[in-house]
């Protein structure tokens, strides 16, 4: 690609987030509602990133690298003061306009750990903002010129163990959209404003053939309900790249950096939906990154990777969840009602996207689950369960096998220390 088409895409996509900030948001909306998802989620931040060994007295730099609308910056600032933790949520975003709402949800929560700098992530170096303990950069990469270069500038800026929340898109799971794009692109050429190539995917979607790859994917609740900048990011983004898992696995190694955890761990082992014996056996065999992509591959659903990532050989230790002194936590949804979502015959219906696979648990797990309160040590929870019949050795068995299921659904968690 030459430097003018490179020029142009990137022209293009700046005058789209001044058009279409994605995604929409109305900052009245924060009154009523806080939006939840992975990375960044501080719960998960402080397990996966930080092994639940990084005390929450300890203040803590965040770098929000391509913020927009603010989804992500609101959610980790809104969790932390909540929390009442000491930390500062550095909003860095180019777009004017996003930056402004992002800024004016903040306001209408009234959070005062959180501030914006209207900048380039390509210009990060110059400035001069620091380092920070954790960087989130969330549905960005794909979208910038050179995704490698930006990540090792992503890696220069983090703290001695420091860590970060990524999403980028993925193929298979956006079957149909490349496909749409290439046609509105021919239809809609970048030389065009925004608002006449919206007009022309507006009308391009009234009458989409009825075999269109688009019209055979649910991946895309969000884009074609979101209004004008979820049709617009999702059909008409002038730059716009999807990485395999082994191909987004390859990209953090040109950094310097390899996952803490896929999102949710789970959803990258096939043996959750290739139960025949002999397939296991083989795939036993195999390094986790084939295991992974043979999962994308055979899903088929997956729309984004999500990850959290550290340095390579960080060295990063999980704890244990055997400790006594561990303190479980849900990750959000309270444990009585995860085990209310168990069925008769101990399984968790869980969905990865638009694939629901039942998951099995320990018949214990029904009632261990209600006890997580977050303050609960497992100590205490062998306490009580040996009032009910469940000697130690026993909730030893049924907690490490529980534990192991759950956090690999990423739904139960370790607390971080005081």
């Amino acid at each position: 690609m030459t430097a003018s088409a490179t020029d142009d895409r990137d022209a293009g996509l700046a005058a789209q987030y001044e058009a279409y900030p994605y995604p929409e948001r109305n900052p009245q909306d924060e009154t009523r509602r806080l939006f939840i998802g992975s990375p960044s989620h501080l719960r998960e931040v402080d397990y996966w990133v930080f092994g639940a060994q990084r005390p929450r007295s300890k203040p803590m730099r965040v770098l929000v690298a391509g913020c927009g609308t603010g989804d992500g910056a609101i959610m980790l600032a809104t969790q932390l003061a909540r929390a009442d933790r000491p930390a500062e949520v550095v909003c860095l975003d180019r777009s004017t306009k996003a930056l402004s709402i992002a800024q004016a949800r903040a306001e209408t929560r009234k959070l005062d750990n959180i501030r914006f700098v209207e900048g380039s992530l390509n210009e990060l170096d110059a400035l001069e903002l620091g380092l920070f303990d954790y960087i989130d950069c969330c549905g960005v990469l794909h979208h910038l010129p050179n995704p490698a270069a930006a990540l090792q500038t992503l890696e220069r800026h983090l703290t001695p163990g420091g860590g970060m929340g990524l999403m980028v898109y993925a193929p298979f799971g956006r079957t149909g959209v490349y496909m749409l794009q290439d046609a509105l692109e021919k239809l809609a050429p970048l030389t065009q404003s925004p608002e006449e190539r919206l007009d022309v995917a507006r009308r391009v979607m009234r009458t989409l053939p009825a075999t269109a790859w688009l019209r055979q994917n649910g991946n895309f609740g969000d884009h074609l309900s979101g209004g004008d900048a979820g049709l617009y990011d999702l059909l008409l983004n002038p730059r716009d790249r999807a990485y395999t898992i082994t191909d987004f696995l390859a990209l953090l190694d040109q950094a310097g950096l390899e996952p803490a955890a896929l999102m949710e761990p789970a959803r990258y082992d096939p043996t959750l939906f290739l139960p025949d014996p002999r397939l296991r056996a083989r795939l036993a065999t195999l390094p986790w990154q084939e295991q992974a992509a043979i999962a994308e591959d055979l899903a088929g659903n997956m729309a984004t990777h999500v990850a959290y990532v550290v340095r390579k050989h960080a060295g990063l230790t999980k704890p244990d969840p055997l400790d006594p002194n561990a303190v479980p936590i849900m990750r959000e949804i309270p444990g009585a009602e995860l085990a209310k979502q168990m069925t008769p015959d101990n399984m968790l219906p869980f969905p990865f996207g638009t694939l629901v696979v039942p998951i099995p648990l320990p018949p214990q797990a029904r009632g261990i689950l209600p006890l997580i309160d977050g303050e609960r040590t497992v100590g205490e929870l062998t306490a009580i369960l040996a009032t009910r019949g469940v000697n130690a050795e026993k909730f030893r068995h049924v907690w490490q096998e529980s534990f192991h299921i759950l956090e690999r659904l990423n739904r139960v968690l370790l607390r971080s220390p005081a």
